[in-house]
């Protein structure tokens, strides 16, 4: 189970927003979705979580979990 806030890149009127789960404001808001990435990244990796990026239809299209996992890819990146 992951310890912190899962975090949600989404569409944003000025670009890309970081939201931690159940959040109603955005931590972040950059220019770029890639830039939002990168910043909701750091923060699962600190608050050991997931992050789940949306595209511009509000659908999750991927994610990465940076906490205890119960079930890790078998894989190796």
């Amino acid at each position: 189970m992951a310890k912190g806030k899962n975090q949600h890149v989404v569409k944003h009127p000025e670009g890309w927003a970081v939201k931690g789960a159940g959040n109603s404001k955005a931590t972040k808001v950059t220019r770029t979705q890639a830039d939002a990435i990168d910043v909701a990244q750091n923060i699962a990796r600190n608050q050991q979580s997931d992050t789940k990026i949306h595209g511009r239809d509000g659908k999750i299209r991927a994610g990465n979990s940076y906490g205890n996992d119960p079930c890790p890819p078998k894989d190796k990146k």
